[in-house]
């Protein structure tokens, strides 16, 4: 895994319970890559994060996961609109730089 999987990664185990932040921006925080990457990153190493907690620009959540991810963000609270996340209550965003790898805003 290269570092900017593990800054996604990094990113992702900050979210708090009941919020999320889309793929654009996770890459946006970061300032490097995009949603594709962000989303490529994911798929490959995020078993081990709260992935349920990154969804689209439109609150929609993973494909192919999304009765678990429903499940999941249900769970812990996050604002729904239907199947979508509601981004207006649910989105969050770092309030500070990543501390392992020294990005930020």
């Amino acid at each position: 895994m290269d570092d900017y999987a593990e800054s996604v990664l990094s990113v992702v185990e900050r979210i708090p319970s009941g919020r999320v932040m889309t793929y654009g921006g996770i890459a946006e925080f970061l300032g490097a890559g995009g949603p594709r990457q962000v989303g490529t990153v994911m798929s490959r190493y995020g078993g081990g994060v709260p992935w349920h907690r990154v969804v689209n620009a439109s609150g929609r959540v993973v494909p192919g996961h999304e009765q678990e991810a429903l499940r999941r963000l249900r769970a812990e609270g996050t604002p729904l609109r239907g199947d979508r996340v509601d981004l207006r209550l649910a989105a969050w965003w770092p309030d500070g730089p990543l501390v392992a790898s020294g990005q930020g805003k």
